[in-house]
């Protein structure tokens, strides 16, 4: 099969990925906690053929950095339920939510996803995270974050019983047979009795298997407790690089561990988080991103900076080095991102550069300029093998989501690079995933 470049837009905060981008002037309000704001937005993506539409997710107010509550509340709908109402409002377009596998139980989500695989026709999917906020901690009764090694280790057991449930039921096992009186074939509906590390499951799941057999999983971490989770689990994978030449040296080395577990390469889709601002220049385009940024207070990136750095920076000289980090060992934040500050200071950034910086949503890569320019840079990226596609992290919404499926995918398609149709199937085929095997039907042969 020929590689295909899969886009997907995504919804970090529900103006825009930039943390700030609910201050810019054309910028929704209130109206980002009702249906209509995403039906529009989820119809543009699926008029321009968007593969799918991911929703992240964070399941507390970010009430670590000292000033968000003020500047950044990070308040926003629960996934599940807002993308099961556009379920019903679009026809094609795939459909993924974040969910943590850090305070869920693998029965509840198994039948939340099975529910909302068949409501939508087998476009769902889920986005496995491993909870790193203390505050999420807290509301589900715990007193800080599991340690990262045991965070991956309960999401490794999370994502065997999620399929396995989804595997309760055979594809054949309803046989809703009027004259005999059978619903169900018996021998076709399987307990698991699973009793591991964290869970304890009895099952079978109280719905049928879904459409897809197994909804696609995605992920995103990039440590080495979390590419390894990805080599053994993942579908669909988002990370943020530098250059083409470091996307490629990352495939080989998520390669060799797919290898290494018996999995081949196109088994994986890697996705590049960007950051896409349509302009009439790059420098015009540069401009509205700085414009944007200007907007953000100097004191919420350092406190952003203290949470992703694991330091306490009130009172540091903010054009000051960054003090000690953290050894990674041992840490309970996010070690990625904590890696990214110990690369700038190492850079010899001051603490404000590095604050602002990060903070500038996310940090991931911004690609700017003409429709043009955008669309070479995604060919570049997609032609080198570095990538099987983009996470489209729109600093501002609606604008730039509007700009890009207007203006950039017609662009991509014009070159042959990007699909005028939506292809037969489920979600999980059209991503060009492998068939799941039922594997109770496998263990009975």
């Amino acid at each position: 099969m020929s590689r295909r470049l899969l886009l997907a837009g995504f919804f970090y905060n529900p103006q825009g990925n930039h943390r700030i981008s609910w201050r810019h002037a054309d910028a929704p309000t209130a109206e980002v906690y009702g249906l209509d704001y995403y039906a529009r937005l989820a119809r543009e993506a699926e008029a321009a053929k968007l593969d799918f539409i991911f929703v992240a997710d964070h399941l507390a107010v970010w009430t670590e950095a000292k000033s968000s509550l003020r500047h950044y509340a990070n308040t926003r709908l629960e996934p599940i339920t807002l993308l099961s109402a556009l379920s019903a409002l679009t026809q094609e377009i795939g459909l993924v939510s974040t969910a943590s596998s850090s305070y869920s139980e693998p029965y509840n989500l198994a039948r939340q996803f099975a529910s909302w695989d068949h409501i939508s026709g087998g476009r769902a999917a889920i986005n496995v995270v491993t909870s790193a906020m203390a505050s999420e901690a807290q509301n589900y009764g715990h007193a800080d974050v599991f340690r990262h090694a045991d965070r991956y280790r309960r999401a490794d057991e999370f994502v065997r019983v999620l399929r396995d449930l989804w595997d309760s039921w055979e594809d054949d096992a309803l046989l809703f047979d009027h004259e005999s009186g059978e619903i169900a074939a018996p021998a076709k509906v399987h307990e698991l009795r699973h009793e591991g590390e964290f869970f304890r499951v009895r099952g079978p799941l109280n719905v049928p298997r879904p459409p897809q057999g197994h909804l696609p999983v995605f992920q995103a971490g990039s440590s080495e407790d979390g590419k390894n989770f990805v080599a053994e689990h993942v579908d669909v994978q988002f990370v943020s690089l530098r250059t083409i030449e470091e996307g490629l040296a990352y495939r080989a080395d998520m390669d060799a561990r797919l290898s290494a577990r018996g999995r081949r390469p196109e088994s994986l889709k890697i996705l590049h988080g960007i950051q896409p601002v349509v302009a009439a220049s790059q420098d015009e385009a540069r401009e509205k991103f700085a414009a944007l940024q200007a907007l953000q207070p100097d004191r919420l990136s350092i406190d952003l900076l203290s949470t992703w750095s694991g330091l306490d920076l009130n009172g540091v000289d903010p054009d000051g080095p960054l003090p000690e980090l953290p050894a990674a060992e041992g840490y309970k934040g996010v070690q990625t991102t904590l890696e990214r500050v110990r690369h700038h200071a190492q850079k010899g950034l001051s603490v404000i550069e590095i604050a602002r910086l990060m903070s500038a949503g996310g940090e991931m890569h911004f690609v700017g300029g003409t429709p043009g320019q955008i669309a070479d840079e995604i060919e570049a990226w997609f032609t080198s093998g570095a990538v099987d596609g983009f996470n489209l992290m729109f600093p501002h919404l609606p604008g730039d989501w509007s700009d890009f499926t207007r203006l950039v995918v017609p662009e991509l398609q014009r070159r042959g690079l990007f699909q005028t149709e939506y292809g037969p199937g489920t979600f999980r085929d059209r991503l060009g995933l492998a068939p799941a095997e039922n594997r109770f039907r496998a263990t009975a042969r």
